[in-house]
């Protein structure tokens, strides 16, 4: 059935659609400049955006060279002044840039290239002045973090013989004799966390430490090294799986630790990264007749079979929370994958761990460049899915749980992951595995 037509309804209705026609055309002739000033901008920045592709494109990284070159040399055209241009830094004296600098001189001794010298001791240079005087750095915070990078002023000075490098590592070494320990004798990772030993602290004092006591005849200092790995092993080591617990609190104040024993609740990968690769890098300069260096090697070993039984048997990659595979939101962790690798690579070449570890180390390696590796058109490699960082307690409070490790943020390119990547590529360089 159709509607009966209204006449004046009909004019009415045609002259809004005649109205309307000509506002539209109107508003056409007024917004044609706007877009033709937005599509100017959009260009404009599509120009910018290509000269700039252009401009990095002039530096190619060749993908004959080895990995170990390719992954630095990608930083250093990023960053080509420091390490710590980036504002997260803020021009501090911070662990993660000994991290980084240490895998470029693990590079420089197997190239020889002077280029990769001459970074680090414009890093270093960045920091230590001509007093020998450490910017930035506090003593009295004793964070045992600040010691990590005291590696480079060691090696600097007995390259360059400049003393300034020296006057600043008996600094670093001033706060390891004055650092506060557990009752038991451990040191405190830091001193707003009283009586607590992490993980990580390991590697950022006990590889200085080791090399500071071996350089300067320290003789009685590696009984304390030793009982500082067999300590925190004995604390936080699960008897079931081998793993080791991210931290253990001697007061079993924090909220976070386990009212019996102290440990922290859950596995993190990169905090049992540190510590082994801690173990393969203090056994450069342990005594080799001292009879703690082959306990030293047992706990190597004994970690190393733990590690294995939870690496991902696909990617041959590890978890951010180690033992929890299945659980929603977990992800194969890029930093603690290159340590745990590079620990089993450099086992493997010198002669701690078997050989077979060194396929192993291999594989992980595959398994990086596959699945958390990108490579631009012009050669620089990305690396991926590197935890920002992971910590305990503090403010706001972190508690450790399975939720917490997850949240922390994911970055690309961060030094505490490109740092390992280098050394892990190295040592495969060093064994003919790539």
């Amino acid at each position: 059935m159709l509607f009966p037509f209204n006449k004046e309804k009909g004019e009415i209705l045609k002259r809004k659609v005649i109205v309307l026609c000509l506002l539209a055309f109107s508003a056409s002739l007024c917004l044609n400049p706007i877009l033709a000033q937005t599509s100017s901008k959009v260009a404009s920045v599509k120009t910018n955006a290509k000269l700039k592709s252009n401009k990095r494109s002039a530096q190619f990284i060749k993908a004959n060279k080895p990995w170990s070159v390719r992954i630095a040399e990608s930083f250093i055209m990023r960053h080509p002044a420091n390490v710590i241009d980036d504002s997260v830094y803020n021009g501090k004296w911070t662990y993660d840039q000994g991290v980084f600098l240490e895998g470029l001189r693990q590079l420089y001794i197997k190239t020889n290239n002077k280029k990769y010298l001459n970074y680090i001791k414009t890093n270093i240079d960045m920091f230590v002045d001509n007093q020998g005087t450490i910017k930035t750095y506090k003593y009295t915070d004793f964070n045992i973090d600040n010691i990590n990078t005291g590696r480079m002023l060691l090696w600097l000075y007995l390259v360059t013989n400049d003393k300034r490098y020296k006057t600043a590592a008996d600094t670093l070494r001033g706060q390891i004799k004055n650092q506060p320990r557990t009752k038991s004798g451990g040191f405190w990772h830091k001193k707003i966390y009283p009586y607590q030993m992490w993980l990580d602290g390991l590697y950022m004092a006990e590889p200085f430490y080791t090399w500071y006591s071996k350089l300067f005849n320290e003789v009685k200092n590696y009984d304390d090294i030793a009982y500082q790995f067999t300590l925190i092993r004995d604390k936080t080591r699960d008897s079931l799986t081998g793993l080791f617990y991210h931290a253990w609190d001697e007061s079993l104040n924090q909220k976070w630790a386990d009212p019996l024993t102290g440990r922290s609740p859950n596995f993190w990968s990169r905090s049992m990264g540190w510590y082994i690769m801690a173990i393969v890098d203090v056994l450069d300069f342990f005594p080799k007749d001292n009879p703690k260096r082959m306990e030293l090697i047992d706990i190597l070993k004994d970690l190393s079979v733990a590690l294995l039984k939870v690496r991902d048997k696909n990617s041959a990659l590890w978890y951010q929370v180690t033992n929890m595979a299945d659980r929603t939101g977990n992800y194969h962790e890029a930093s603690a994958s290159c340590m745990f690798a590079y620990a089993f690579a450099k086992g493997a070449n010198m002669g701690y761990l078997d050989k077979s570890y060194l396929k192993y180390a291999k594989e992980t390696f595959d398994g990086v460049i596959n699945n958390l590796t990108t490579v631009e058109e012009n050669g620089f490699v990305d690396l991926h899915y590197i935890c920002k960082g992971a910590g305990l307690g503090g403010n706001p409070y972190r508690d450790g749980s399975f939720e917490y490790y997850i949240s922390e943020q994911k970055k690309t390119n961060d030094l505490k992951g490109m740092g390992p990547f280098i050394m892990l590529a190295v040592e495969l360089e060093k064994g003919k595995a790539i």
